[in-house]
């Protein structure tokens, strides 16, 4: 496990997500009535709530909006749900204000450019792996797995690991 994440990953007190392409595999369903539909992989959903269960905030912020993310947000129990908004580091800083928290206190996980100012500025910038090669070239790390593949999981243990709750979050289901 690369030390630098770690060491990034013992401050966070607020884990945020972009949606497609990092909770989902980044495509997008239309049915014939023009609603659209999207897969999420349980995987990151049990991650997101480990995080929860640690004290670990979280957040969405995500350019697109969609009934979908919010019935997805309210299943996971995520408080902070932004859609609809390109302008992800002004979200963060709305968020940061109402938190008190700051930037290094942050981990984000993003896939492609409207990410990338988060990505560069909070204190865990990460991209999944199918993430577009710029954003890639320019966060922290790289998740092994793909967005909709269990990248928000493998994101959200290596925050319970650097803080050494990863084991207490996994004994609680034994």
């Amino acid at each position: 496990m690369n030390t630098d994440l770690l060491q990034r990953g013992k401050a966070i007190k607020l884990a945020v997500f972009d949606v497609d392409g990092v909770l989902t595999d980044g495509r997008l369903y239309f049915l014939e009535d023009g609603s659209e539909f999207k897969t999420f992989n349980t995987l990151d959903g049990q991650g997101i709530k480990m995080l929860m269960a640690a004290g670990v905030q979280t957040a969405i912020i995500s350019g697109r909006k969609t009934p979908v993310v919010e019935r997805r947000a309210k299943n996971l129990g995520i408080p902070h749900l932004y859609q609809g908004r390109e302008d992800k580091l002004v979200v963060l800083d709305e968020l940061l204000g109402q938190l008190n928290l700051s930037y290094e206190q942050v981990a984000y996980l993003g896939d492609d450019l409207p990410d990338l100012p988060v990505i560069r500025r909070v204190g865990l910038g990460m991209a999944v792996a199918n993430a577009a090669s710029f954003v890639r070239e320019h966060a922290h790390g790289v998740t092994t797995a793909r967005g909709g593949e269990g990248a928000a999981r493998e994101f959200c243990e290596l925050i319970l690991r650097a803080q050494g709750r990863l084991e207490a979050a996994n004994a609680t289901y034994l």
